[in-house]
């Protein structure tokens, strides 16, 4: 076997597996162990377990030894309980941010390591609530792996798994044995498969597949293409209605942005209605007046290209009847039932965690009752202890389920809402804003639109992020007709992307002489 790990007498083979819940580490541990014991080896596995699902991945350690060398030893091997940096032989990761982590603790060398992780992504909790783009480069990871390993396979093991019916573990088992990097052979893998009694066929299919892609596989993993496609732009709306729509962004506006208009127009039909799209496109008239007027075309089109995202994205926000929308939908359910694999027998029920503040159900209600509440010191004080804790709700049972509905229904009532009406009114102040840029500096002015990325999410998420864009509004005014204004307000903007805290934009406020605060 050309990549089998070199095996020096009375030392045993260290494995260590990286996985988060749910996706079968301890399964993949024991079937090596059984797999080694039925070759009459000696094995161990131990766990250490991680946090949780996505703040901590378990590390299953496994030791291997002949029995050859424990006869050669001359009594019962002590075998270590976890492993140790540098000394590790092969490292298996069920996702790729679990391989750069197994990297950075140092269990993977270029002497010594061979590391298999699959490609695919499972989001972290800090790059789900980062404002703006917080998705980790995976090209870095495997470059790393690159320098890092002694041999690196890197590829999709979970669309394997997914594609056979089965768990990332099988397809971690086939691809190890692809590897040829233990010293056993094919049938020793199948049978052990096999005795593990419990969706044997289906493993069986992700093993091969697995199996087949590491015997394949390139010296080196290629990169991943972390390109985004643009949206695609219909020739046909689904109904006579939308095709209306879709012939005004064709006639009236440019084709470079053709595809984000229809994105956009498809988000705001979504959360609202056929009346606030066509808000939606009256909206983006009014920048593509201001593009037209002061040198758009000579720019691609870059203030009405960034405008068509960000407006959309200003237009169609994140309020509680939009989360409750979002959580009883069928096609939700059926993702659900699909990542836990359930078959068509049994029963899924997914426990929804929600704390709403006061000040998220005020703005569901009219505005004039809910600005009543706010303003009131005495009300607030008395509803305050009833918004402390959060809440479970099962969204599979029918009260569950009916509770949300019943918030999502809200969606025609939305309008009148006080949630509503300050987020209209925010829209407006930034749309006033974007145009009196654009009268004096059109690069400042694409990048005011650019800074409404930090607002996303709800409840904590938006306030943190809506603060920051403040600030940016607030540094744009100040930054107008000075030298290089746009670098300047692009650099604040990413100084804001990468600290949760504000710090580093305060730090460039300052340094510009700048107000930090409003």
């Amino acid at each position: 076997m050309a990549e089998s790990i070199h095996l020096h007498a009375g030392t045993p083979i260290k494995i260590a597996i990286l996985a988060m819940g749910g996706q079968g580490g301890g399964v993949l541990a024991d079937w090596i162990v059984d797999m080694a014991e039925h070759a009459g080896w000696w094995a161990q596995t131990t766990s250490v377990p991680g946090v949780a699902q996505r703040t901590g991945a378990t590390i299953y350690y496994v030791e291997l030894l002949p029995e050859s060398a424990v006869r050669a030893a001359g009594g019962t091997p002590a075998l270590a309980m976890m492993p140790t940096p540098g000394d590790v032989d092969l490292v298996l990761a069920a996702e790729l941010m679990e391989g750069g982590r197994a990297i950075q603790r140092g269990l993977v060398t270029p002497e010594r390591t061979t590391l298999i992780a699959s490609s695919h992504r499972s989001y972290a909790v800090a790059e789900k609530a980062a404002h703006g783009n917080g998705i980790a480069d995976p090209n870095k990871v495997i470059e790393a792996g690159r320098a890092a390993a002694r041999r690196f396979y890197c590829f999709d093991l979970q669309a394997v798994a997914d594609q056979s019916g089965s768990v990332i573990s099988a397809s971690l088992f086939g691809a190890l044995a692809g590897a040829q990097a233990l010293p056993f052979e094919r049938e020793a893998f199948e049978a052990t498969i096999e005795r593990g009694g419990l969706g044997v066929q289906a493993s069986l299919r992700a093993f091969d597949r697995a199996f087949g892609m590491a015997r394949a596989a390139p010296s080196q993993p290629e990169l991943v293409d972390t390109a985004r496609p643009m949206p695609d732009v219909p020739e046909r709306a689904a109904s006579p209605r939308m095709q209306g729509l879709l012939d005004e962004i064709k006639h009236d506006f440019p084709v470079p942005a053709w595809p984000m208009m229809v994105a956009g127009l498809r988000r705001t039909l979504e959360f609202q209605d056929e009346r606030y799209a066509r808000e939606y496109l009256e909206h983006m008239r009014g920048i593509l007046t201001l593009d037209e007027t002061f040198g758009g075309a000579a720019k691609s089109w870059a203030l009405t290209l960034a405008a068509a995202r960000y407006v959309a994205v200003a237009m169609a926000y994140d309020d509680v009847i939009r989360v409750a929308d979002l959580k009883t939908r069928a096609s939700r359910f059926a993702r659900v039932r699909g990542e836990t694999q359930a078959s068509d027998d049994q029963l899924v029920y997914a426990t929804e965690y929600m704390h709403p503040r006061l000040d998220e159900v005020c703005g569901t209600l009219p505005k004039a009752i809910g600005a009543a509440i706010l303003r009131s010191r005495g009300l607030s004080r008395a509803l305050q202890p009833f918004f402390r804790k959060g809440r479970y709700v099962r969204s599979g049972t029918l009260h569950g389920f009916l509770m949300l509905y019943f918030l999502a229904g809200m969606r025609r009532f939305r309008r009148s809402t006080l949630r509503h009406a300050a987020e209209r009114d925010a829209l407006h102040s930034w749309l006033g804003q974007i145009s009196d840029t654009a009268h004096h500096d059109y690069d400042l002015a694409v990048e005011v639109v650019q800074c409404r990325r930090l607002v996303k999410g709800y409840s904590d998420t938006h306030e943190r992020g809506d603060s920051k864009y403040q600030r940016l509004r607030l540094a744009a005014s100040q930054l107008l007709g000075t030298r290089d204004a746009a670098a300047q307000l692009r650099a604040m903007r990413e100084a804001a992307l990468a600290d949760s805290h504000g710090e580093k934009l305060d730090r460039l406020m300052a340094q510009a002489g700048l107000t930090a605060r409003l």
